[in-house]
């Protein structure tokens, strides 16, 4: 593979950088700078603002409203928008839902559904963990029974990220109790102002709430959102996993976040030297950027794949894997690099917490970063999980 950019390639990066000097908003720039909770209106103006310029839906055909780009060009966005200190954009309704509705949805959802994830009409949460389904999805237990013109719904999903802002969730429900696991499962989208549910608020080490449990008691469900088939979901589940997998890697957070790594480093004073010149220090440096360029070409291979209609399989599961090791290392490296600047304070615990001490290193999100990260290795799929996929599929012969 060619790595390096043709001219049409590199014209799109000037186009990127520019459109993030012009319209990236400095105050949300500050705030992921800072790794500071941002609020609902930041993240609607940042969706708004790609929206209006044609770059949100960046994976979706055009014929749905899409950018329809290139594997390249998704590249250079995700990198350059990381080194900007620009948000990421909320993924549910975009990477994951929108390509479920596009290859298995109706027309009429496509047409309804579709539009309003654009335009921010919806807000997406996704209902898939639940309290014993995990990494063993499978087994949920959130049932959905027919009644007529409409699914009763009963039961409870857990570590719904930002379900405190979604008007709308999509989620796996068990509709027939007396099937395989995999084969009783159905794909419901779910107003979440309907009568009998409930959004309660799960509060992080940090104080911070990012994470929610959703309760449904006797939730009235219109049949017409039912996406495909009827205890098919489990199907387009994977489909939407595969998807998912492919941007957790986090390749262009990773790559800001080494460039951080290495400023910091150079700062930093290690007996009377920059740490950077320190042996150890420097070798894991460079072994983790060795890592992250090899997986920015895996990644790149990957979307291609996407582009192409096809949905990844194990080479998503390596992805992701690899994608979390990378990017808690090089979370561990900024922390071990800033010393005693990295030492979160309890709010509830320090008299003036917000305050943090002088940091001339500028290294006050390195704590956050590191903590919050250790989530990598569970949510979309444990890495165990994905572990034993690679070796089953690599076993049995299969690519």
């Amino acid at each position: 593979m060619d790595l390096s950019y043709s001219p049409d390639e590199q014209a799109f990066q000037t186009q990127v950088r520019q459109f993030l000097a012009d319209d990236l908003p400095q105050d949300i720039a500050e705030k992921v700078r800072l790794d500071t909770d941002l609020t609902k209106d930041d993240m609607e103006r940042w969706h708004a603002i790609l929206n209006n310029r044609g770059w949100l839906a960046q994976n979706w055909p055009q014929e749905y409203g899409g950018a329809e780009w290139s594997a390249v060009q998704r590249h250079i966005y995700d990198t350059e928008a990381a080194d900007a200190n620009a948000p990421r954009i909320v993924p549910f309704g975009l990477s994951m839902l929108g390509p479920v509705l596009q290859k298995f949805g109706s027309k009429d959802q496509q047409d309804h559904w579709l539009p309003r994830i654009l335009d921010g009409t919806d807000w997406w949460c996704q209902g898939y963990s639940e309290p014993g389904a995990g990494s063993d999805l499978a087994s949920l237990k959130t049932k959905a029974v027919r009644d007529g013109d409409h699914y009763i719904v009963n039961g409870q999903k857990t570590w719904t990220t930002l379900g405190q802002f979604a008007n709308m969730i999509f989620c796996l429900v068990r509709t027939d109790p007396d099937a395989k696991q995999q084969e009783g499962i159905s794909f419901l989208l779910i107003d979440m102002e309907t009568p009998g549910v409930e959004v309660r608020p799960i509060i992080l080490l940090d104080g911070t709430h990012e994470v929610n449990e959703v309760w449904f008691t006797d939730v009235k469900v219109p049949v017409e959102n039912l996406v495909g088939e009827e205890n098919k979901g489990w199907t387009y589940a994977k489909y939407l996993l595969t998807h998912e997998r492919t941007g957790l890697g986090g390749v262009g957070f990773s790559q800001a976040g080494l460039k951080a790594v290495k400023r910091i480093a150079k700062a930093a004073n290690h007996n009377g030297k920059p740490l950077i010149q320190n042996p150890h220090f420097a070798a894991r440096v460079a072994q983790v950027e060795i890592d992250l360029h090899a997986m920015a070409t895996t990644n790149l291979r990957i979307i291609s794949q996407a582009a192409a209609g096809e949905a990844p399989g194990l080479e998503a599961s390596m992805l992701k894997v690899k994608g979390s090791i990378i990017r808690q290392e090089i979370n561990d490296l900024a922390r071990r690099a800033v010393g005693p600047y990295a030492m979160p304070f309890a709010s509830e615990a320090v008299e003036g917490a917000n305050d943090r001490i002088p940091d001339p290193l500028d290294a006050g999100p390195v704590a956050g970063q590191y903590f919050n990260n250790r989530k990598l290795s569970i949510f979309g799929g444990s890495n165990e999980i994905q572990r034993g996929i690679i070796a089953k599929v690599t076993m049995s012969g299969g690519a």
